[in-house]
């Protein structure tokens, strides 16, 4: 009994088995052979039961076979019948479909021309007034013209504002008004001119009142002087009489025309002060009068005129620039042969002793934009010159102006067009590179812009008072962001490549090679970084760096990820090749100039945790084999493996 009770033991709780091992072999000496016999006999006892169940179950599971049988051949039936229905109902449904989708379509269409005739009738009137607008310039009727635009303005145009053309129209009405300004001005100027040509007659009729006066003082003053107060007033009123035969029609108009403007005041007064120096001129003429007037206003005008015109010479450059940029194909330039290569060498100063030596046909490091660029810049120099010969001024300012001017064209205009073509979507790791060979190019040019203006105004750059272009700053920052963008788009496309890695943690064995996602990662990589063979070595070897700590990282926190709940070996030996790839790839020295094992540190912690799940993996091996679970590691030592390398940082 006793045999048979630690018998029962031994099959009911599977977690014991040592204390009950040791109480079977710590017993009488022949204690073994009888547990063994007692096992064996409940074995069969147990086999004699599941052949009884077995036998019972038995006949069932034939039935059960026999009606299956039975029933195919009507499921057969069955399913050949839905199929022809189901195909019958398709073809009948076509018909239906076509028809419903026209209809669709048609209302579609209904409601669309509904729409555009709704609106049309709400802007015809917009279009009307803005038609009578332009005729009313055009035959010159501006006091109607105005009251045509307050209209628009306040009446038609906020009722159909959310359209582009009205804008335009909005956009146009002060252009409109300030022409009309214009106009006007220009025909008051006009009237106060014709008035000149009258003046003699002015001046006659003036003399001859004053004659008139004079002679009749001395009978005026014995009269009373009621009558020499009539008298004078009618003087006066001949006098105005005279006046009045200048037409003053168009003055009237005109006045009309900008108190509608509001600007009525701004014109009374200039025709009173244009009017009073016409009366000073005729009635006290100066034969002989220095006017004095001052000219530095004048040259101040000029001076603001000269930096407007820049202004507008930066605006206009800067859409020559981003031509240039959007049609190139930022590759080197190719040269097949030696009349080529003087093409080239004429538009743009480059020397590379090393490249004169090779033969033809070559290619010259930089691309089509950057002779391009040259020229441009050396157009615009010429361009603000012309300008500046006009000032008289001396050569040392028209060079400091130029230069000036350069300056700005160059850190300004120039370095917003490289920035804004580095952020563009479609510029990819090739154009980037070629970028920043460009630039470097462009930089080395600058000297040769300063002989240029030196040239041309025939200032040594010896002068201590010669300003320096600032190329170098601008090319530098331009570089730098190239090289930053570079950074940011290799870590991108490996955050591409790692996003479609599908590993299987619970797999039994690994591959037995590396993962697909990870040799065509490694490819482009490889690929990439022979394009960066023409970058300055410090920047190429930044960004291999970069690119490994970056896979380094990603490929850490994949393993680290807190949804990962157990790992099989299989999957750490399938984890642990990629990452002996990614050794290799880093020892192959894929960037030449790095020291030793520079490249492979980047993936120094990656490495150090496998060890640890390896080492743990032996551990767990040696432990009893109730205890242990190499085939899946429980996901504890992930924290583990965490608190180490929170230790090592």
């Amino acid at each position: 009994m006793e045999k048979r009770s630690v018998l029962f033991e031994v099959v009911g709780e599977t977690d014991s088995f040592v204390r009950v091992f040791e109480s079977v072999y710590d017993d009488q000496p022949n204690a073994h052979q009888r547990f063994m016999e007692k096992l064996d006999a409940c074995i069969r006892n147990h086999d004699r039961e599941i052949e009884k169940m077995c036998n019972f179950h038995h006949q069932g599971f034939v039935d059960a076979i026999t009606e299956l049988l039975k029933v195919r051949a009507d499921a057969e039936k069955l399913k050949v019948q839905v199929t022809d229905t189901n195909r019958r109902l398709q073809d009948a449904g076509k018909e239906v479909i076509a028809q419903t989708e026209e209809i669709i379509r048609c209302r579609v269409q209904q409601r669309n021309i509904t729409t555009v005739v709704e609106k049309l009738q709400l802007c015809l009137p917009v279009l009307e007034m803005y038609s009578k607008l332009k005729e009313q310039m055009n035959v010159k009727r501006y006091y109607s013209a105005l009251k045509t635009m307050e209209q628009l303005e306040n009446l038609y145009l906020p009722r159909v504002s959310q359209y582009r053309f009205c804008q335009i129209m909005i956009e146009n009405l002060p252009k409109l008004r300030e022409e009309i300004k214009e106009i006007s001005m220009s025909d008051l100027k006009d009237f106060l001119e014709s008035i000149r040509k009258h003046s003699d007659r002015i001046g006659e009729t003036a003399m001859k009142q004053a004659q008139q006066q004079k002679t009749f003082s001395t009978a005026l003053q014995k009269q009373n002087n009621v009558s020499y107060g009539r008298n004078v007033h009618l003087g006066r009123s001949r006098f105005m009489e005279s006046k009045n035969e200048i037409t003053l029609k168009r003055t009237f108009e005109e006045d009309d025309e900008h108190e509608e403007e509001g600007d009525g005041e701004i014109f009374e007064n200039y025709y009173r002060k244009q009017r009073r120096k016409q009366a000073r001129l005729v009635l006290q003429p100066q034969s002989s009068m220095g006017y004095g007037f001052p000219v530095n206003r004048l040259f101040d005008l000029l001076f603001e005129i000269r930096d407007q015109y820049n202004e507008t010479l930066l605006k206009k450059w800067s859409g020559l620039f981003r031509d240039i940029f959007e049609a190139d194909n930022y590759s080197p330039i190719p040269v097949a042969n030696e009349e080529e290569y003087k093409i080239v060498i004429s538009k743009f100063p480059f020397q590379d002793p090393e490249l004169d030596k090779q033969s033809f046909p070559k290619k010259l490091p930089m691309s089509q934009s950057v002779p391009q660029i040259y020229i441009q810049v050396k157009e615009f120099i010429y361009a603000s010159l012309k300008f500046s010969e006009s000032l008289h001024r001396s050569s040392t300012e028209i060079d400091d102006m130029l230069r000036k001017s350069t300056n700005l064209l160059l850190t300004r205009t120039l370095s917003s067009c490289l920035q804004n073509l580095i952020k563009k979507p479609h510029i990819g790791l090739t154009e980037l590179v070629q970028i920043i060979i460009n630039t470097t190019h462009l930089e080395q040019a600058c000297k040769y812009l300063e002989d240029f203006i030196s040239n041309i105004t025939n200032i040594s750059q010896v002068t201590v008072h010669t300003a320096r272009l600032y190329g170098l700053s601008t090319f530098k920052d331009a570089r730098h962001a190239a090289e930053g963008e570079i950074y940011t788009k290799l870590n991108q496309k490996i955050d591409e490549f790692i996003q479609i890695a599908d590993y299987d943690w619970t797999m039994s064995e690994s591959d037995g090679r590396a993962s697909g996602y990870l040799m065509d990662l490694i490819n482009f990589l490889r690929s990439t970084f022979q394009v960066f063979t023409h970058l300055p070595g410090k920047v190429a070897q930044t960004a291999c760096m970069s690119a490994c700590q970056h896979l380094s990282t990603s490929l850490m926190q994949m393993l680290l990820d807190s949804e990962l709940k157990q790992i099989s070996m299989g999957a750490i030996q399938q984890f642990n090749l990629d990452v002996i790839q990614c050794e290799l790839f880093a020892s192959s020295e894929p960037v030449p100039g790095f020291q030793g094992d520079t490249l492979q540190l980047a993936f120094i912690d990656l490495r150090q945790m496998l060890v640890i799940f390896f080492s743990t993996i032996v551990s767990l091996s040696k432990l009893p084999e109730k205890k242990r679970n190499v085939e899946r590691i429980p996901y504890q030592i992930i924290y583990i493996v965490r608190i180490f390398l929170l230790l090592i940082i």
